[in-house]
């Protein structure tokens, strides 16, 4: 019992700097890799990260638009979600654009999101619309 209450004391010791790695922290702008600084530049002209936060292998910026974006701890954008107004015709796929416009005229891409399987888009209509890494159409979430 003794070897029992020291083995759990030690587990919860090695446990709780893992779950508060796990936390987003408020980082500084300036702390953000470059990567993620000039994707933000180059793709939303005009808007400026108002904030910023990292967890243990991810960051997220919302911008001064009110777009959310989620990188991976390399920099590269996981999700981008523009709630009202499209995302950026050059983050889109050019099968998925041209997929969207066929079928979904009225409505645009406001949210897309880089999947294992390929990719995920929010319509203005709140479908979400499945799409391989090549860009064919896979299914419809609801």
């Amino acid at each position: 019992m003794k070897h029992f209450k020291s083995f759990f004391v030690a587990l919860v010791c090695l446990l709780i700097p893992a779950v508060s790695m796990a936390d987003d922290t408020p980082i500084p702008v300036e702390q953000l890799p470059a990567a993620v600084r000039t994707f933000i530049q180059k793709n939303f002209k005009g808007a400026k990260i108002i904030y910023a936060e990292k967890d243990w292998n991810s960051y997220e910026c919302r911008l001064s638009d009110g777009t959310k974006v989620e990188f991976n701890k390399k920099g590269v954008w996981k999700n981008i979600d523009c709630k009202v107004s499209p995302v950026p015709a050059a983050l889109i796929p050019a099968a998925i654009a041209k997929y969207v416009k066929a079928n979904f005229p009225d409505c645009i891409i406001t949210e897309i999101s880089q999947e294992r399987y390929g990719y995920e888009v929010g319509l203005s209509n709140d479908l979400d619309l499945k799409f391989s890494k090549q860009g064919a159409f896979i299914g419809m979430d609801d």
